[in-house]
């Protein structure tokens, strides 16, 4: 049974050091993801993570990722994923599109896998929206990979 103790934030679940993490990075606005890989590396490491457990894949956008989301955590190689992303709202419907599919990929290789993935693919009106956001989202996109990893083995 899972009570307050198996989903309270404590920091035995943000502890990284036996963790294999993968983070799936999209160019496309690449200042953006590249400040958002910065901040969840960083924060990784801080947690404990070892560098040598972490891998990075970049892909040409946001709809990409899943796919190779779905290729890492097929290896069963990593205890948790991290989408890494940034979609900008243009003037076409085209940012609806991939923000959409891009997140609903997500959730379907989550599923699919029983992998942790922390989505992390921004989706904002503007650039500054995106820039005041990369580097708070990276680092929450490290904690959710590693608190729910901890968790999907406490309850394993």
């Amino acid at each position: 049974m899972f009570g307050a103790e198996k989903g309270s934030s404590d920091n035995r679940l943000l502890d990284g050091k036996k963790l294999v993490i993968g983070i799936v990075q999209a160019r496309f606005n690449e200042g953006i993801t590249n400040a958002l890989y910065d901040a969840c590396h960083q924060e990784l490491l801080a947690l404990g993570v070892q560098e040598k457990n972490i891998t990075r894949v970049t892909v040409p956008g946001a709809l990409e990722v899943p796919l190779i989301l779905k290729a890492m955590a097929e290896r069963d190689d990593f205890d948790a994923l991290i989408a890494l992303g940034c979609i900008i709202r243009g003037e076409t419907y085209h940012f609806e599109l991939v923000a959409n599919e891009s997140g609903a990929g997500c959730t379907q290789v989550s599923l699919e896998t029983n992998t942790p993935i922390a989505n992390a693919i921004l989706t904002t009106e503007n650039v500054a929206q995106a820039v005041a956001r990369q580097e708070e989202k990276g680092r929450d996109a490290a904690q959710v990979a590693i608190e729910m990893a901890n968790l999907l083995e406490d309850i394993g």
